[in-house]
């Protein structure tokens, strides 16, 4: 298993995490109009893969949105696996190994990291 050192040190390597997060910040000013924190982003994120735009979601569904965010980007690494999709057209993700203990600044950069693979791979749908 890789500890979070031996993780911060191979994104440092690999390049530099701020410079592709200002860039994708700039790239989604430019789309909607201001600077989307990271929880907006993972909300963002949640939408484009439950599926359904809504005008109005509640804080539980928002919630759950962020949920499915997270347990997608981290699916890229093989944390998580899609389990199912239920009735209502949620999906559901069953934990497959244990998520590295980080501190704050850890956490965010582990997540910012995904985050921009994911965008790397997939663009948000525009309900345009």
């Amino acid at each position: 298993m890789q500890s979070s050192v031996d993780y911060l040190c191979a994104m440092l390597r690999n390049d530099d995490l701020q410079q592709r997060w200002w860039k994708l910040e700039a790239e989604l000013i430019e789309r909607f109009g201001k600077k989307p924190d990271l929880e907006t982003v993972l909300f963002l994120i949640g939408i484009q893969e439950y599926g359904q735009i809504r005008k109005k979601f509640s804080k539980e569904q928002k919630q759950d949105l962020m949920h499915v965010a997270v347990c997608h980007l981290l699916s890229q690494s093989g944390f998580y696996e899609m389990e199912k999709v239920d009735e209502d057209g949620w999906p559901h993700f069953r934990q497959l190994k244990p998520i590295p203990a980080f501190d704050t600044f850890e956490q965010e950069n582990f997540i910012k990291d995904h985050v921009l693979l994911y965008f790397q791979t997939n663009t948000l749908q525009s309900s345009e």
